[in-house]
């Protein structure tokens, strides 16, 4: 086995537990699970090998910053930032309750590790501009990277942020696009977005197009930035919504009861958890 396919399975490990972790979620409490779910292999991928980041400092700020702008999904961020060290694993646990520093959405003022606080989509791209131009001014290497969703594309600001983006020659700001084709329905039947990495290109932008579920390509595209000298990086990642739970493919929300949040355990191949949880009903 090569060093790039241990790499790559290591990985592939954690966005497994990142999803344990969201199908826990679900089990107690409505989440927008779908869409958390479909981003666990890339959030594995960063927050496990690509992103700068000091878990004992979450300030620290030579930083790579991560904005999370489909905000909504934040419980796949907030698995991969408790396994990472940011907090104890048992605070998923806490989910909405009150005084818990986990939110329904990204907020940056409760969970350490949050960059930004998001939810009202169409915004994650704007601050990432802001962001990065900023670090050019001061004359940092840091890097900014917005993972957004395909649906919030239908927002203006989005591409607004990216042309002015690509005026100023931000090469160290990366869009990463959560392409999984659905939100509360299909994206081509309520907003057709295809061509979309021309679309992306067409801004200014040096543009990849990857699988979002295989490690490797995945790999490969975070450790190709930036694509161009000069000209930020957008990374289009095919996904599926529901990703790792057979059952809720395509469904944007999801509140698992004992018996299916069991069955999503088994999936992900949480067995003994899964067999406990079946023999409580």
């Amino acid at each position: 086995m090569t060093a790039h396919d241990r790499r790559a399975r290591y990985l592939e490990e954690q966005a497994r537990r990142i999803r344990v972790h969201v199908a826990r979620v679900a089990g107690m409490s409505d989440c927008h699970t779908g869409g958390a779910l479909s981003i666990a292999d890339m959030l594995a991928a960063l927050y496990f090998d690509t992103l700068r980041v000091d878990p004992r400092d979450p300030g620290w700020e030579g930083r790579d910053y991560f904005i999370l702008s489909k905000g909504h999904c934040v419980p796949a961020l907030d698995a991969a930032l408790a396994m990472r060290g940011f907090f104890p694993e048992g605070v998923l646990t806490t989910h909405l309750e009150p005084g818990s520093i986990i939110s329904g959405h990204a907020c940056a003022r409760l969970t350490p590790g949050i960059d930004a606080s998001t939810g009202s989509l169409g915004h994650g791209l704007s601050i990432g501009v802001g962001c990065a131009l900023g670090i050019r001014m001061d004359g940092e290497s840091n890097r900014v990277f917005v993972l957004l969703g395909d649906g919030e594309l239908q927002e203006g600001s989005n591409w607004e942020a990216a042309m002015s983006a690509a005026h100023h020659g931000l090469d160290n700001l990366v869009a990463i696009v959560d392409r999984n084709w659905y939100q509360t329905g299909p994206t081509e039947e309520m907003m057709r977005l295809e061509p979309l990495a021309e679309k992306w290109a067409a801004f200014g932008w040096a543009v990849r197009t990857i699988d979002g579920h295989d490690m490797r390509q995945i790999l490969s595209a975070l450790d190709g930035l930036p694509y161009e000298r000069g000209r930020p990086s957008a990374v289009i990642a095919h996904t599926v919504k529901g990703r790792g739970i057979s059952f809720i493919k395509n469904h944007h929300m999801a509140h698992f009861d004992a018996a299916t949040l069991a069955r999503a355990l088994r999936e992900l191949g949480e067995e003994r958890e899964a067999a406990h949880g079946q023999a409580l009903l």
